[in-house]
């Protein structure tokens, strides 16, 4: 009840209600940035990650270099069909799918844009998620043994849409007397595609595998088998079993592998915005000392007069205690309203500011996906709670203590 009635004391009866204010909008703000930090922090890893397993093969497996019939040094699998089967019948592996790849050039009239092709069968394809379900598509995937799918930066890159003609030209052509002569084939494109990854869409072709152990020379043979797995992020777990299905000669490469250095970059992040916007509530938090100062000095006589009656040391701490406590707790639920909002209509926010800017605050080309959503999770809104919490209540304790230790005699003598 004291605590109560100074918190809400007028400046004219001794209160300090403009510091209560600064103290509580402060802390407010604070929890309420580290709450959106953390919840656009797990979305845009979310994202990153959902990119990743959705366009791209949780583990790829390959042969090492060996010398075939021929003399030749090569890295094909003859056995694909064969090592597919074995690798398949691993517990936990999803899908089991052999490849062709290149790099090759594509040419639709005068444009020109570099693209990887991976020659796929039409089962397979379909079983790839932001492919066969993307966020934007044309054409009919079910077509796609007639001709080719694109990523629809390709697409944009070329000018091409469904139904047009491009060439995929390859420097490994035939070889004649007079040298190598590029291969250059014409195909259809039947299906356009929009996985949600940057790199993705403005590199990707699809090509029937048949057409793809043709076009680049691949007769009987695959360069890979991409696999899926159920459990994505315990990959480390496939790696032996995987292993001793393909080989002697087989070499594996996990998904954590390719983006490593990414995700590496992703944990160091995350462990700096954590620790600047914890100092940001600790700043926060600080007001709640000069607040306290304030009012410990306003109601000496009050503090003099209490003990004197016969208030203990211990229930004077408590009163100015409760005080900061009070300020503490109340910014903090304000700021968990407050960030929980801004997480929830974080899409909306973003799309405004975005448009308001002509597409400055997000460039999908150096960040690599389309959006940055914002996800909400029980354990980092609890994380920023209990440091809110903490630092206010620990930084309350030094000026409660200080007016429980005022000598009731000093604080009277001039009264």
């Amino acid at each position: 009840m004291i605590a109560w009635r100074y918190l809400r004391a007028r400046r004219s009866e001794g209160g300090v209600s403009v510091m209560t204010w600064i103290s509580l909008i402060g802390i407010t703000l604070a929890v309420a940035a580290l709450i959106i930090t953390l919840a656009v922090r797990a979305g845009f890893r979310a994202e990153f990650v959902d990119t990743i397993l959705g366009a791209n093969a949780h583990v790829t497996v390959y042969s090492g270099a060996y010398v075939d019939e021929n003399g030749q040094s090569t890295r094909v699998i003859p056995d694909y069909a064969e090592m597919t089967q074995r690798i398949a019948a691993i517990p936990g592996v999803t899908r089991a799918a052999p490849l062709v790849k290149g790099q090759v050039m594509a040419n639709m009239r005068s444009s020109n844009a570099g693209v990887e092709v991976f020659g796929i069968s039409a089962a397979d394809l379909m079983t790839i998620p932001r492919v066969a379900n993307p966020e934007e598509s044309l054409g009919d995937i079910a077509r796609f043994d007639e001709g080719i799918a694109i990523g629809n930066g390709v697409a944009r890159a070329l000018g091409v849409q469904v139904g047009d003609r491009i060439k995929l030209i390859s420097p490994n052509g035939v070889k004649t007397a007079f040298g190598t002569s590029p291969r250059v084939n014409a195909y259809e494109v039947v299906y356009i595609f929009q996985a949600g990854r940057y790199e993705v869409d403005r590199t990707r072709v699809y090509m029937p595998f048949a057409d793809a152990q043709s076009y680049f020379d691949r007769e009987g043979v695959a360069d890979e088998i991409e696999i899926f797995v159920e459990n994505p992020e315990q990959i480390e777990d496939y790696t032996i079993p995987l292993l001793r299905a393909a080989g002697d000669r087989a070499l594996v490469w996990t998904w954590r592998d390719s983006a490593s250095a990414f995700l590496r970059a992703l944990d160091v992040e995350d462990t700096v915005m954590f620790v600047l916007m914890s100092v940001l509530v600790l700043i926060a938090s600080m007001n709640i000392i000069s607040g306290l100062v304030m009012l410990v000095k306003n109601k000496g006589r009050d503090i003099g007069i209490l003990r004197t009656i016969g208030l203990s040391e211990g229930a004077v701490l408590r009163v100015f205690f409760l005080c900061g406590a009070l300020v503490g707790l109340v910014g903090t639920a304000m700021g968990v309203v407050l960030g929980c909002l801004f997480a929830i209509y974080f899409d909306p926010i973003l799309a405004f500011l975005n448009g308001a800017s002509n597409g400055g605050v997000w460039d999908p080309s150096i960040r690599g996906i389309y959006k940055l959503p914002a996800k909400l999770m029980l354990g980092d809104v609890l994380a920023a709670v209990g440091l809110s919490l903490f630092l206010s209540f620990v930084i309350t304790i030094f000026p409660a203590r200080r007016a429980a230790r005022m000598n009731p005699v000093e604080a009277l003598r001039y009264e």
